[in-house]
Parts: structure tokens; C-alpha cells; sequence
């Protein structure tokens, strides 16, 4: 593909890149394309960290990250762009810090925004190529249909604990995410890396594949991972590659798409969305201070945790009982139906599917502890452990 514009190199540059400079594929004229390119980070943890970091020493003259969220020290094994000093510090300042000292010559735009259905577009349409560094299905989605619906190429990448995937989906020149994963999974169904863990290694080998492929596409060179799924195994060593065909059925990049604009699939993924809190709010929860006042008051609960036991040894809320999600469809008999049920878990999602499986298993007082033991230990137990 071709990069914004090819300028000049400045003799700071020439020395920078020397290494480049000597690769046939590279040169002088490839650097300046990547002098010239505009390419997107989206989201600058576990594998926007290793991509930003090399795409800013590769020298891409313009660097855009997206992100809101803050360091934190259970950030740190994976996401090397921050370090302990970061800690509480917004991540976009972190990353913005260190890219500029791995490359002063790099324009960094950041983007302190959630992308929404309302901003994408415009967010993503100013850049020539997406690294897709997201660890959600709604922010997945939704970068996989903005840059089908703008014809960008969607650098991706995801990782499950000892597992990573990569690939390039394009649509107009290959197939889209959706042709891969048509629709979100249902709320509770795919663990997130807080709940299940991530070796910390791993989303650097990923994030350096994005990386990579970004910096191919920008400068035309090599054979891209479009079409293609490159699927990792971190305990065996092993790369194994899946074809990804385009779907002339897909509802997005198909031969007659029903989706012709973006929208929020946080109603999908079981996470909050912006402007809607009534979604998680009401009967089905109940925030962390007014449990606290309950529990205070001699109030007749059953806490039911739903967590790991390996979570569970970690910390909880006394006098709580442990039932891990999974198990709670054969367990559900050890809660009398009257009941007045809290379901907890580390945030606050795997809670929710328990609380509405119970209600519909009739217990119908059950609700769910909005932002789980971690909530509880910022507000109420701070000297709880934490991870």
C-alpha cells in the first residue's frame, strides 16, 4: 500500500535507519515511505505495547494511540511499554513518554477516548493502517467494521493464556473478522485475561507479529496474513496457519451486507456501555457500599463467589461461599430458593450471567456485585489483596 506521503530524510535520520537503509526491500525510499505513514494503535497494553514500540523505532512518522485506562502493577509483566513508575498514571501519558525516548522523530497523536460507534470513523479513517491491540470483542468489532466500512487494513491479534493468533483482515482485498467470527460471543462465554490469565511473554510475541505485518503493508514488501490466520502454541512452540476465506455471506464485506454502519456491541459482550447505564444498573446489581451497609445492618445474605479456586485463595469477601461459574448449573440446588443472593466475582461480568442464570433457575432475588472483589477492596477492604 502506499504511505500518506514520502518525505525527506534528514541526516539524523540517515543514521538512525542505517540499518534499514542497507535491506534491498528497505532502502531509502521504503524508510521515507514509513516516514510518511500514519498507522494506529489501538489500545496500548499487552500487545499495543511490543507494537508501539516497534513501529516508533522503526521510524513511522505518525504513531496514533488509543486508550483510557490507567497503569496498573498487574499491568507490568506484560505491557512493557509501562513501567513502575507509571503506576496510576493514564497509559497514553506512560506510552507517550517512552516511545518519545525510543524515538524522538516520531509524531505521537493520542486519542484519550473509548472508541464508540459515534467516533470511530473519524478516529480511525486518519490513519493508513489499524494495529488492532484491543482486549474486548466490542472494541474488536467495532474496529474490524469501521475499517471494512473504510477500506483500511485491520491489523489483528489476540491472545488466552498460553495461545496467540495474528492475521490481517482487509476487506475489498480479503476477508474481514467477521468472516472469521460473524457475531460477538454471548456475555460470559470467552474469559477475559484478568479472569483467565496470560503468560506475560506472549503478548509480546504477538504484538512484534503486528508489528511486523504493519511495517510490510506500509512498505509493499513480503506476503501479508491476509487470507491467513497464523495460530501460536507458546507450551509447544508451534506456528500453525488456518486459510481464512472471504464470506460471500458475511453481513459486513459480503455480497449483499446488512451492516452499513457501526454500532455498540457492549449489549453483546456483557460490558458497559457508554451512555447506557441503565444496562447495569438496577435489581440485577448492587454497588460494593450498599452491600457494605447491608452486610452492617445483620442483613441475611449468601454470597456466593464464582470465581476460580485459585482467585478464591487469593482474597475474598468473609463469609462468602465458593461455587465457580462453571459449576453452578450442577450446584444450584444448594441454594434454597428465597434466598437473598449476591453473586461475586473478580469485576463484576462473570457475576452478572450468575445472577441472571439463578433468577431464571427461580431464585429470584439473586443479584450481582457491580465491580466484583476488585471494587471491594478499592472502597471498602482496602487492605484486601489485590490482582
Amino acid at each position: 500500500m502506499q504511505a500518506s506521503s514520502s518525505p525527506e530524510l534528514t541526516p539524523g535520520e540517515l543514521r538512525r535507519y542505517a540499518r534499514h537503509l542497507t535491506l534491498p526491500q528497505v532502502g531509502v525510499e521504503g524508510q521515507r515511505r514509513l516516514k510518511g505513514a500514519r498507522v494506529l494503535v489501538v489500545g496500548v497494553g499487552g500487545l499495543g505495547s511490543p507494537a508501539a514500540l516497534y513501529l516508533a523505532a522503526a521510524g513511522v512518522g505518525t504513531l496514533g494511540l488509543v486508550d483510557t485506562d490507567v497503569v496498573e502493577v498487574s499491568n507490568l509483566h506484560r505491557q512493557v511499554l509501562h513501567g513502575t513508575s507509571s503506576v496510576g498514571r493514564p497509559k497514553l501519558e506512560s506510552a507517550a513518554a517512552r516511545l518519545a525516548d525510543v524515538n524522538p522523530e516520531v509524531a505521537l497523536v493520542l486519542h484519550e477516548a473509548r472508541l464508540t460507534s459515534a467516533n470511530a470513523l473519524a478516529i480511525l479513517g486518519a490513519y493508513d493502517v489499524v494495529v488492532d491491540g484491543s482486549d474486548n470483542f466490542p472494541t474488536r468489532y467495532l474496529t474490524n467494521d469501521a475499517c471494512a466500512l473504510l477500506g483500511k487494513p485491520n491489523v489483528y491479534g489476540a491472545i488466552h493464556r498460553f495461545e496467540g493468533q495474528a492475521s490481517v483482515f482487509w476487506a475489498g482485498r480479503g476477508p474481514c473478522y467477521r468472516c472469521l467470527y460473524r457475531e460477538p460471543p454471548p456475555s460470559g462465554l470467552v474469559p477475559s485475561c484478568e479472569e483467565s490469565g496470560v503468560l506475560g511473554v506472549l503478548p509480546g510475541i504477538v504484538g512484534t507479529i503486528q508489528a511486523m505485518e504493519a511495517l510490510k503493508l506500509v512498505l509493499g514488501v513480503g506476503e501479508p496474513l491476509l487470507g491467513r490466520l497464523l495460530v501460536f502454541d507458546a507450551l509447544r512452540m508451534r506456528f500453525r496457519e488456518m486459510e481464512v476465506a472471504r464470506d460471500p455471506d458475511c453481513p459486513l464485506c459480503g455480497e449483499r451486507p446488512t451492516i452499513t454502519g457501526l454500532v455498540d456491541y457492549d449489549a453483546f459482550c456483557g460490558v458497559p456501555a457508554v451512555g447506557a447505564p441503565v444496562a447495569r444498573s438496577g435489581a440485577l446489581e448492587v454497588d460494593v457500599e450498599a452491600l457494605d451497609a447491608e452486610r452492617r445492618a445483620g442483613k441475611n445474605l449468601v454470597l456466593v463467589d464464582v470465581r476460580e479456586p485459585y482467585e478464591w485463595e487469593i482474597c475474598r469477601i468473609a463469609g462468602s461461599v465458593l461455587i465457580p461459574l462453571r459449576e453452578l448449573p450442577a450446584r444450584v440446588g444448594e441454594i434454597a430458593a428465597d434466598a437473598d443472593v449476591v453473586a461475586v466475582c473478580h469485576t463484576g461480568l462473570r457475576s452478572l450471567t450468575a445472577a441472571r442464570f439463578l433468577r431464571e433457575a427461580g431464585i429470584r432475588g439473586a443479584r450481582s456485585l457491580r465491580g466484583g472483589v476488585e471494587a471491594w477492596a478499592r472502597q471498602v477492604d482496602p487492605a484486601m489483596a489485590r490482582y
